[in-house]
């Protein structure tokens, strides 16, 4: 009788599916601790980290991750992959795609944050547009006077809050940074003109400042009218059909490129007061921020090229620029 007794209150032996079920179940689905399981279970703690580890491994296990950003963080791994970057921040696209440069720019300032936190960043380079301009209205106050904020590229003649000159010095501003200006326009006159302009002492140090920077941070333009460049930029003798023809498809640093991101052969990339598309190979930080399917074969053209090693995009834009990338690659090596 007594040893009954005793029997009845020995420890539940399951069977090794069962036991694993159990543990699973517990762990995950009621939010058990390993120790509380380990008790329910008359195991020990051990055993259950054991139980645990292999049920995700055997695929017993799965997680899914309920929110619109997993396809954003799958995306980003693609794209990091597939075109070597060391980075890519992807956002939902908003139904509302005026939304999209402000929540590009958000994304851009708070990696830009990350920049100035984590590493020896002395230089700082931006172009300029409506992303670029969020990206400023974004960025909390720094007091980083170690830094030099720099225009890359000429501006328009335009007085617009988004040109390359109201950016550089709104962002110096927040960073209590100290600020240089490339103050010239984005095309010089011709071939020639920009030469001359470039071979100036005040342009031939801005030139080396800007090469010096460890992180540049740019916009991509598409060929429509929403392209503030064709609407205020191009100088009156070129026209987007012009550009077209010779087989543009959208331009960086007011350089026009083709679907697989080489510089197209036109005039107006040699009259560019901005340093060859080339020498952004050399910085150790090149982003671009752009989004909307109207910048799709630019961003395309981008991820083709190179030129950059950190991209933030909005996931729409970003997954068919990414499939009509790996198209246009496809096609080149077939």
């Amino acid at each position: 009788m007594s040893q009954n007794r005793n029997a009845s209150f020995a420890p539940i032996t399951l069977p090794d599916e069962q036991m694993q079920v159990r543990v699973v179940w517990l762990y995950y689905m009621e939010g058990r601790t390993q120790g509380e399981i380990a008790e329910a279970l008359s195991t020990n703690r051990l055993r259950v980290n054991k139980i645990i580890a292999e049920a995700r491994r055997s695929g017993l296990v799965t997680i899914t991750l309920n929110s619109r950003l997993t396809s954003c963080i799958a995306l980003e791994q693609q794209l990091a992959a597939e075109f070597s970057l060391n980075r890519a921040i992807i956002v939902p696209t908003p139904e509302d795609e005026e939304l999209i440069p402000v929540l590009l720019g958000q994304a851009a300032a708070d990696y830009l944050v990350q920049l100035l936190n984590g590493g020896n960043i002395r230089g700082v380079g931006v172009g300029w547009g409506a992303t670029l301009r969020e990206m400023v209205r974004h960025m909390p106050s720094l007091r980083r006077p170690d830094i030099c904020v720099n225009s890359v590229m000429g501006g328009l003649t335009h007085g617009i809050e988004i040109n390359t000159f109201d950016i550089a010095s709104d962002l110096a501003r927040q960073l209590h940074a100290e600020c240089s200006y490339l103050a010239a326009p984005i095309y010089a006159g011709s071939p020639e003109s920009r030469t001359a302009i470039i071979r100036q002492d005040v342009f031939e140090t801005a030139f080396r400042q800007i090469e010096a920077n460890d992180v540049i941070v740019l916009s991509i333009g598409d060929m429509t009218e929403r392209s503030l460049l064709m609407r205020y930029g191009l100088p009156k003798n070129i026209n987007i059909d012009e550009l077209l023809a010779a087989g543009a498809c959208g331009d960086v640093l007011g350089q026009f490129v083709d679907k697989i991101g080489r510089p197209i052969d036109h005039a107006i990339n040699r009259c560019a007061i901005a340093p060859d598309l080339e020498t952004l190979r050399a910085i150790p930080n090149v982003v671009f921020t752009s989004g909307g399917l109207n910048k799709v074969h630019a961003i395309a053209a981008v991820l083709l090229s190179g030129l950059g090693n950190v991209v933030i995009c909005d996931e729409d834009t970003a997954r068919q620029a990414r499939q009509l990338a790996i198209e246009l690659r496809t096609s080149r090596t077939s």
